[in-house]
């Protein structure tokens, strides 16, 4: 029997190593990435979300476009951990990205911004490489986004007018949950409305309440028994909110 034993081991120990990358890497999908042409360590101000140079420079510039990740602008500002497959040229984290634009090529599931394509690489001779084969078999997973010692933050568009329209996106939203919807409170007399997602990562009010106001934001659950959880800001957007202006949330998404 101990000598049976023997000289299988090899080969129990092979399977064993290759069950055990099996369920590490069971989480992962495997899809196929490319890069934006015209990026060097930026991604796109013309980016589906809208988030124009702050979605270029998101993220020290690891951004991406994704056709099948966008979700009608839900998956907007969402983070992914891309790896690429090949064990020449890759190194094993691979980078994590946000999601800034709506996009595929060549049936690709992620265009990237050559900065982070090249980071996916072991060296940058390896990511030169990289660039050079333009489109490259990878695998990828949803994982949490960090901003330190960052809250969100409401930024009010410049398609804002006052007291009108007000038209803003959210920022540095942290984890990996998505916001499903949004109620805009008038902080006074306590009434609220919920808003539309209009494009992107754009949420808008027509004839907004006058006053002070509350953004409340819906995120939704990725726990299998959790339920959907309101986040209520501890700042106000002031009465007299402008175009153009960034207002802190005092309140940031804690992760577990």
């Amino acid at each position: 029997m101990a000598q049976l034993l023997r000289r299988h081991l090899p080969v129990i120990l092979s399977l064993i190593l290759f069950l055990s990358k099996a369920t590490a890497d069971a989480n992962f999908t495997v899809s196929r990435a490319a890069y934006y042409p015209n990026s060097d360590i930026k991604g796109t101000e013309n980016g589906a979300c809208e988030y124009g140079a702050f979605g270029a420079t998101l993220n020290n510039g690891d951004v991406s476009a994704s056709a099948s990740l966008y979700r009608d602008g839900v998956g907007c500002g969402a983070c992914y951990q891309v790896r690429c497959t090949n064990p020449y040229y890759c190194s094993p984290n691979g980078v994590t990205i946000v999601i800034t634009d709506s996009g595929a090529s060549d049936g690709t599931d992620f265009i990237l911004s050559q900065h982070a394509f090249t980071r996916m690489a072991q060296s940058t001779d390896a990511g030169t490489a990289l660039l050079t084969l333009g489109v490259v078999g990878i695998e990828y997973r949803r994982v949490s986004c960090t901003y330190p010692n960052k809250n969100i933050v409401f930024k009010i568009t410049e398609s804002s007018n006052f007291p009108n329209y007000l038209e803003f996106e959210i920022w540095y939203q942290q984890g990996n949950q998505d916001i499903i919807a949004v109620q805009l409170c008038e902080t006074v007399n306590l009434t609220c409305q919920l808003l539309s997602r209009t494009h992107g990562a754009v949420w808008a009010a027509v004839s907004p309440p006058s006053g002070p106001l509350s953004i409340r934001m819906l995120f939704s659950s990725r726990a299998p028994r959790g339920g959907d959880t309101w986040l209520v800001p501890t700042n106000i957007v002031p009465q007299n909110w402008t175009a153009g202006a960034t207002y802190d949330s005092g309140v940031q998404v804690q992760l577990q």
